[in-house]
């Protein structure tokens, strides 16, 4: 089975009561169609969502959610860099940031892990951040770092102790 990255807003929920009710939906759906929810962050505001979900193919995680009161604006086949899939699954570390990073056009999958595996001791740098995990798309196209920092400064400055460029940076909702 495969990891799938689907960034979605979900729609009509305007507290984090409500939007854990629909989390729960989601799942019990998904998991009728032999899709299973990895993982799920939300943006302080709840006004988007990070999910993912393990399936046989990116048309069975589509097709799993397309019943649901769900706005997908992507869905895409990642690769978990950085912990294992069961550690992920246990929930047991807290993140609390999510950089994005639009990766160049020539980057391999090889270059990409070299670099990273080069890189990532720099983050003694900055010790008051800890990295968690990246989900990079297996098309290249971006990747998504999850991080327990104290600020949005914080995280920036990681990202410059190991040389790598954001595109944006999401506050998520860790409570």
């Amino acid at each position: 089975m495969a990891l799938f990255l689907v960034e979605s807003t979900v729609n009509g929920v305007s507290n984090k009561s409500a939007f854990e009710s629909k989390v729960e939906e989601i799942n019990s759906a998904v998991e009728k169609k032999e899709v299973n929810l990895v993982e799920v962050q939300v943006s302080k505001d709840l006004s988007r969502t990070f999910f993912i979900f393990e399936g046989e193919s990116q048309e069975a995680v589509s097709d799993s959610l397309s019943d649901l009161d769900l706005t997908v604006e992507l869905v895409k086949e990642v690769r978990l860099v950085g912990k294992e899939l069961d550690d992920v699954k246990k929930q047991a570390d807290k993140v609390n940031y999510l950089v994005q990073w639009n990766l160049p056009e020539n980057l391999t999958m090889d270059a990409y892990l070299d670099r990273k595996k080069k890189n990532s001791v720099h983050y003694a740098e900055v010790p008051e951040v800890s990295f968690s995990r990246t989900y990079v798309c297996e098309d290249m196209s971006k990747c998504l770092c999850f991080y327990d920092a104290p600020d949005e400064d914080a995280v920036k400055r990681a990202r410059e102790a190991v040389n790598t460029p954001l595109d944006s940076i999401t506050e998520i909702d860790n409570a």
